[in-house]
Parts: structure tokens; C-alpha cells; sequence
């Protein structure tokens, strides 16, 4: 049992390069579903496994042994490495749960505020305009969602790039990527390998958004333009904005910028390898964590004597 268990310790290790991989070889919104899927999946088959630990290891504490009614020794490996392995999963399950929960709650508190700036300013249909003198403009989930967008914002783009940033930042709500963005902050808090993947699904729900608002403008070259003088002007912006709340100025903006500019290429076969990549490793990593929970399950029940 411990040997598969540490497997889906292991995997998520893997995930960053496998995730970069598929970046470059599928298309956005593919990518954006594949990767952020994956480490999910990941995520929770992580957090399973250390469960597994913390049990194993409570089970060989007598107390335990006697609320779980178990008339035999649990056969496990030797204590030497039960008993250690079980404390640094309750210490890694403790930092994962602290770190989480102070996430949600300044995430939360983001949120409120900018939707509270957002009702304050005057609105046209979905669009939000706030006075500052910060250039700043991201999609704002919600019921219904918005887009906020400030003054300095407005005044540092003309009025075809002003469209075309309203076009991705309508497309990040479309789209739903507040959902995936927050999934990998989740994920990011259950392993600390998944903290790189983050970042590439924060980049491929920019790279959606860019392509849909290409296509929705009708020009790819005004877009890569809106994006850069908007990324130009928010630079030396730090934003209050909740981190699930995407905006066109975040991420790798010279890389999406080039993207835009360059001719979309196909693709094909490399693109398939690159899901089936990660299709693969979410698998692997279930069939483990799902065989080590089983495998456990059974010597507790015939530690209870209930099989032979």
C-alpha cells in the first residue's frame, strides 16, 4: 500500500513540464481544460493519499486501534516508517488546510471590495467605469458579471483598442475562467508542485481570451496592441482585484502579444500526445490513489476480523 500511495505524491511533480508541453501544442481553451483538469485530479488524489497516512498511522496507536474495534495488528510496513510518514502527512494536511483557508478569506474580502467599487461607478450593459488614476480593467464574476474598467485605463487606449479590450475581458466571463482559475488555486494549496502549474492555467485562459476577442474584433493585430499598451499601462499598477477575477494585463503579455501576431498553427498529432500526456498522468494517479485506499480498507477489515 505505501508504495502505491506515494505515487500520486510524486506525480504532481511531473505536472508542470507536462503542463507547459500542452500549452505549447494545444489550443488554448484545450489547454485550459486539459491542464487545469489534470491538476485537480492531482490535487485530490494527493490529498487522499496523505489521508491514507494519517489512518494507517492512527491505527497503530492503541486508542485508535481500540475505536476502530480491531481484535488483530493492522499488517502494514514496520512502524519505523508508518509513524513518521503519518506525522508529516498531518503536518502537510495542517499547512495545506492554513494556507487554503487564508486564501478564501483574503480572496473573499478582494471580491467584496471590488464589487462594492464596481456598484459605486456608472455602468453601460456589463461595463463598469471607476474613477482612479490606477489604469486597470479585468472581468468581475458574479450575478450579473461584470466589467470593470477605470479611467486612467480608458484614457491611456484609443477607441478600437478599447473594444478590443472589453472583447477579452467579456470573453473571460463567456468563458468561464474565474472557475478554472480558482480550481488551480485550490489545487495549488493541496501540493506544492502544483503552485507552477497556476501560472500556465492563468496563461491559457488569457491566450482564450485573446483568440475570442481576435475573432470578435476581426483583427488579431489590434488586439495584440490593445493588450500591450494595456499590459504598458498597468505595470507599475499593483491591483486589489481578487486573483480569480482574470485580466488582460496578467501573465506573459510579450508571449500572448507574439501569439496574436503570429499565424495560428495546427495542431494535429503533437496536440493529441500532449492531452494524452495528461490524460495519462490523472490516471495513473487515480488507479493509485484508488487501489492503495482499497488495499488499506482491507487489511482494516481483516484486522477487525471480519475476513480471513
Amino acid at each position: 500500500m505505501t508504495a502505491l500511495l506515494l505515487l500520486p505524491l510524486l506525480l504532481p511533480f511531473a505536472l508542470p513540464a507536462l503542463a507547459r508541453r500542452a500549452m505549447d501544442r494545444l489550443a488554448p481553451v484545450a489547454a485550459l481544460w486539459a491542464v487545469t483538469g489534470c491538476a485537480v485530479v492531482l490535487a485530490g488524489c494527493s490529498l487522499a493519499a496523505l489521508g491514507a497516512f494519517v489512518l494507517t498511522g492512527l491505527f497503530k496507536l492503541p486508542v485508535f486501534a481500540a475505536l476502530g474495534e480491531l481484535v488483530h495488528p493492522l499488517h502494514t510496513a514496520s512502524d519505523l516508517v508508518v509513524l513518521p510518514a503519518a506525522a508529516t502527512s498531518v503536518g502537510a494536511l495542517a499547512v495545506c488546510g492554513w494556507t487554503l483557508v487564508r486564501s478564501v478569506l483574503r480572496q473573499t474580502r478582494a471580491f467584496r471590495a471590488a464589487r462594492s467599487e464596481a456598484g459605486r461607478g456608472p455602468r453601460a450593459g456589463d461595463l463598469c467605469v471607476v474613477e482612479s488614476s490606477r489604469p486597470d480593467a479585468y472581468a468581475l464574476p458574479g450575478r450579473p458579471h461584470r466589467i470593470v474598467v477605470t479611467t486612467a485605463m480608458l484614457r491611456s487606449l484609443d477607441g478600437a483598442e478599447r473594444e478590443a479590450l472589453f472583447a477579452h475581458e467579456r470573453a473571460h466571463n463567456a468563458g468561464g475562467h474565474h472557475y478554472f482559475l480558482a480550481a488551480a488555486e485550490v489545487a495549488a494549496h493541496c501540493h506544492p508542485a502544483l503552485r507552477q502549474v497556476r501560472d500556465t492555467v492563468r496563461l491559457a485562459a488569457e491566450r482564450a481570451a485573446d483568440e475570442s476577442a481576435a475573432r470578435s474584433v476581426g483583427d488579431r493585430r489590434l488586439t495584440a496592441r490593445a493588450i500591450a499598451r494595456a499590459a504598458l499601462a498597468a505595470q507599475a499598477v499593483h491591483s486589489e482585484r481578487p486573483g480569480f477575477a482574470a485580466a488582460a494585463t496578467t501573465g506573459p503579455v510579450p508571449r500572448r502579444v507574439q501569439a496574436l501576431l503570429s499565424a495560428p498553427r495546427p495542431r494535429g498529432r503533437t496536440g493529441r500526445r500532449a492531452a494524452a500526456l495528461l490524460l495519462a498522468c490523472a490516471a495513473v494517479s487515480c488507479v493509485a490513489s484508488v487501489t492503495g485506499m482499497a488495499d488499506f480498507h482491507h487489511q482494516v477489515e481483516v484486522a477487525q476480523g471480519e475476513r480471513p
